[in-house]
């Protein structure tokens, strides 16, 4: 019995599939593989020239191909069909309302990405996450932490009131969240603290009435300046680079003494504040009932400051206007 190659046939038929480019041309294909004058035609006459063994055994091969050729075609003229059509409306029908629902998925803040960047490199040292009220009492935002009445900060023109007994505050710094920490855990300490802070500022290039800090605190036996200096140019160093250099200055802060800011060198040769710190101050150790002969380390940055420098970025009002074209950036 000389059969044809059917599988060879079924191949030719599905790459002729794969060159339609208009429904049109699938009638065509439907003729030439099924149709009058196809191989199949052909090979269905010469069946009765065989015998009833062979025409049966032939004659359920011939079937087979047919089947499998119509399904093939139908399932290809839904698909193209459903295709072509859909790429018709797009191209002549456009859609121009809003896309509500992104496809792209979500991806966090340039702030939050920087804030956990600073968090890991000190979890990385040990330190752990504390939290504490963003709406805090005088006493935590400036007694406890050793600032004296007549201090600039506690001015109505610097901090946010809630009431007018100034007893009640939005937090300046979340040095608070050291004391609340402190009055509920036995040394050693060691915490950062991430968060929102609030002062009256106007808003200006580098200054925001609301932006986020991060505060670290450091208590242990025998804990000194150099200690200090040591974490904070760990921290440089992974954060801007290996080469950036770090410069520690003379400051004041009530709640540390001594206190320093510290520079680091910036690609124009000039230096640049980045950070304060020092030692914890005596007093600040009496108010949260620690030890006379405690001793601890402390250090504040603002998370802005720090994206602000890494990335160019000329105003600090870009992070908050939720403009996609900067937020995409990161």
């Amino acid at each position: 019995m000389a059969e044809v190659n059917l599988d060879k046939i079924f191949a030719s038929f599905i790459l002729s599939l794969e060159d339609v480019v208009d429904v049109s041309e699938l009638t065509q294909i439907e003729k030439e593989y099924l149709g009058k004058g196809s191989v199949l035609s052909e090979e269905r006459a010469k069946l009765a020239s065989l015998s009833n063994d062979d025409k049966k055994k032939y004659g359920a091969l011939l079937k087979d191909f047919a089947d499998k050729v119509s399904k093939k075609l139908e399932s290809f003229k839904v698909d193209f069909e459903k295709s072509y059509f859909t790429e018709k409306e797009k191209s002549e029908n456009p859609d121009i309302s809003l896309d509500w629902f992104s496809k792209k998925g979500t991806r966090k803040h340039i702030l939050t990405n920087v804030m956990e960047e600073v968090v890991d490199i000190f979890a990385s040292l040990g330190y752990t996450v504390a939290h504490g009220p963003e709406a805090e009492t005088s006493w935590h935002n400036f007694d406890a932490l050793n600032t004296p009445d007549w201090h600039p900060a506690r001015y109505e023109s610097d901090t946010l009131y809630l009431d007018k007994d100034l007893k009640n505050l939005l937090r300046t710094q979340t040095s608070t969240v050291q004391v609340r920490h402190m009055q509920d855990n036995k040394p050693p300490v060691y915490i950062v603290a991430p968060g929102r802070v609030y002062r009256s500022d106007q808003l200006d290039a580098t200054h925001s009435p609301v932006f986020h800090q991060i505060e670290g605190l450091a208590v242990d036996d025998g804990i000194t300046f150099s200690d200090l200096k040591g974490t904070l140019e760990y921290f440089v160093k992974e954060f801007f680079g290996k080469n950036v250099q770090t410069k520690f200055i003379p400051h004041f802060f009530p709640f540390t003494e001594p206190s320093a800011e510290v520079l680091v060198s910036w690609k124009d040769g000039e230096w640049l504040e980045i950070l304060g710190c020092g030692m914890v101050d005596p007093n600040v150790f009496q108010n949260v009932e620690y030890p006379s002969t405690t001793q601890g380390f402390a250090f504040g940055v603002g998370v802005e400051r720090l994206a602000m420098l890494r990335y160019g970025i000329d105003h600090i009002k870009n992070f908050y206007e939720n403009d996609l074209r900067f937020l995409e950036q990161f």
